[in-house]
């Protein structure tokens, strides 16, 4: 039986902005509200894309159905503990902590030990959170994304006047679940777009990418698989509708952290999406073009929105999808998954097997406990199980993929 290393980084139980969620009700915040509700979220928002305790136990119960599961958080005692505990193999979930390649840490010190690992490669990850670079290697593949310009400093806006026309969409460049994206990073104006800006290079401390704003609708592509072999689950479309009267299409802080609340939770997703079919073909090739551009493996998210005239745009990819468990929450992967007909487990352990398959890693079925490596204990080390049945059990996943 294989021995399952398991990284993650598990965010804070309370959050400070909880209290202003439920309270913050109104369609629209004024200035100074919502100032303060983003100052204070972008003061507490390091650990936004963590996961919580109910999504890793989730997980681990996913994964312990395919092996013994060795919990590894991804603090700065991960790289010892790994050494330590040397898996078969690691699924890795772990958003890191510092700096502009923080996704990449962890499979960045699975390739040192020799670990095999799931997901994507450090570029990848690397690559991917930044949305620059992410749009300049798509564009040198001719896949259709929102012409762009970086603002690093405010002397730059020049550049961004020349080469953009309004409106625009500024955003940092290397965040994601929506930190420092609010309804003001839309920008009819050159004066709206300068206050933006400098806002956003203050607060974020990192470049500003600023973009055409594409008006059309919006979707969410989950992929799994591999190479010539990956799919699109059902498209997930964005449901602008639901967000109250007047507001903008964006899902961005307002619709996540004021909107929706607990007693009045937005109905923001459809899927599958509401779309003919030559659409959904064109936004399954437009995201299957990116994902195999950019190196993505085993699984990602990849968001897509509609030109003026009709076209698919890659807006971003995200190689560390989110997985909440609980249907209830807006989480696009899991939901489009459900779909399709895989439960959460199966979609987790559908990417272990994607993972162990390209590593040539056997994996079994037999249940074994979860445990939680600690930083002054060792496990002994087990020997490799030689039963082999992730084809089979990837087989089973494909067929309602394509049936």
């Amino acid at each position: 039986m294989i021995r399952i290393g398991f990284a993650y980084n598990q965010k804070p139980e309370q959050s400070a902005l909880t209290g202003n969620k439920a309270t913050a009700h109104q369609k629209t915040v004024d200035d100074g509200e919502l100032s303060r509700l983003q100052n204070e979220f972008s003061a507490t928002d390091e650990f936004a894309e963590w996961d919580s305790r109910e999504t890793i136990d989730a997980v681990a119960k996913a994964l312990a159905a395919l092996g013994e599961v060795i919990r590894l958080e991804a603090d700065e005692d991960f790289p010892e503990r790994l050494r330590q505990a040397r898996p078969d193999i690691v699924f890795n979930i772990a958003e890191g902590k510092n700096g502009v390649n923080r996704e990449a840490h962890v499979p960045a010190i699975c390739e040192f030990y020799g670990i095999p690992y799931s997901g994507s490669d450090p570029l990848t990850l690397s690559l991917c959170l930044d949305k620059a670079r992410t749009k300049e290697a798509l564009s040198a593949h001719g896949i259709p994304t929102a012409r762009f310009v970086v603002a690093r400093e405010m002397s730059d806006l020049p550049r961004v006047s020349k080469t953009l026309e309004l409106p625009l969409f500024a955003k940092p460049i290397h965040e994601g679940s929506s930190k420092g994206i609010t309804e003001r990073n839309f920008c009819r104006t050159t004066d709206e777009l300068e206050a933006q800006v400098k806002f956003l290079l203050e607060h974020y401390a990192q470049p500003v990418i600023v973009e055409e704003y594409l008006p059309g609708a919006e979707f969410t592509c989950a992929v799994l698989g591999n190479g010539k072999t990956a799919k699109v689950l059902p498209i997930v479309g964005m449901n602008f509708a639901a967000l109250p009267e007047g507001a903008l299409p964006i899902y961005g802080f307002e619709a996540k952290w004021v909107w929706d609340r607990p007693d009045r939770p937005l109905e923001m997703f459809e899927c599958p999406a509401g779309i003919d079919l030559a659409l959904t073909r064109a936004i399954e090739r437009v995201t299957l073009d990116a994902y195999r551009v950019l190196g993505c493996r085993d699984w990602s998210r990849i968001d897509v929105r509609l030109d003026a005239g009709g076209a698919p745009n890659v807006v971003e990819v995200n190689p560390l999808p989110g997985i909440l468990p609980d249907p209830a929450d807006n989480s696009c992967f899991p939901k489009a998954a459900r779909v399709a007909g895989i439960s959460y487990d199966e979609l987790i352990q559908s990417c272990l097997r994607l993972a162990a398959t390209r590593q040539g890693v056997p994996i079994g079925r037999r249940l074994k406990k979860v445990q939680t490596v600690s930083k002054a204990a060792s496990p002994p080390r087990a020997a490799r199980s030689r039963d082999h049945d992730g084809p089979a059990a990837e087989e089973s996943v494909s067929n309602r993929l394509t049936a």
